[in-house]
């Protein structure tokens, strides 16, 4: 499974990137607006750290608005995969722009059949969010296991990438499906590397290699 952050911190990017894990980023403009920085300015930032697919989202809510933002960001990098709305003009979107060879992540899916359109659409990438279902009392990784065997019914190409991930078992449940791409805070990232049996065990072998120094 593809490792995605999902952020607009150009420091928490590079950390990741760091360790040779990193596979891509998401953004949307509320974690743009967070970084106080010029939108498309910080996306080529992104794109000279990053070697995996940077998602960018458009704004506009219209057929034309979405196909003049999706033109002008896909021109910032070859990386780019434009964000666009699960909505009937997103899909429209999707279709035009599939066809001018811009690839597409649709964001804010909440059900198989949306994730089915979308795949019909020619989505690139399809993004089920998985704690906000969680936060209504529905299970969001129940709607990764549905769309993974709708796909996999029909030989569709559209990769799942499981978002809103909220904790690392969110990441385990995605991997263990078969998810193509897990994208989540950086907080979580973190949290993957660490258990507390490897900093009791690491904290006892120095301590035992210190008294051998005596």
């Amino acid at each position: 499974m593809k490792i995605f952050l999902d952020t607009g911190n150009i420091n928490e990017i590079r950390d990741a990137a760091s360790m040779g894990i990193l596979d891509g980023v998401t953004t949307n403009p509320s974690l743009v607006a967070k970084e106080n920085r010029n939108f498309k300015e910080l996306l080529k930032e992104i794109c000279s750290v990053v070697n995996g697919d940077i998602s960018a989202e458009v704004v506009s809510t219209e057929l034309d608005g979405m196909m003049r933002e999706a033109r002008e960001l896909a021109k910032l990098d070859d990386k780019i995969v434009v964000k666009v709305p699960l909505i009937k003009e997103g899909l429209k979107a999707v279709r035009c722009l599939k066809a001018e060879g811009i690839r597409t992540n649709v964001t804010l899916c909440f059900s198989p059949n949306q994730a089915l359109l979308a795949a019909k659409a020619g989505a690139y990438i399809i993004s089920p969010f998985v704690g906000r279902l969680d936060d209504i009392s529905s299970s969001g990784m129940e709607l990764v296991h549905q769309i993974l065997t709708i796909y996999d019914n029909y030989g569709f190409e559209t990769q799942v990438l499981v978002a809103s991930i909220r904790h690392p078992m969110h990441v385990v449940e995605a991997a263990m499906m078969g998810a193509h791409i897990g994208t989540m805070p950086y907080a979580v990232f973190t949290q993957l590397v660490k258990h507390p049996l490897t900093d009791i065990g690491l904290e006892r072998f120095l301590s035992d290699w210190k008294k051998l120094q005596k």
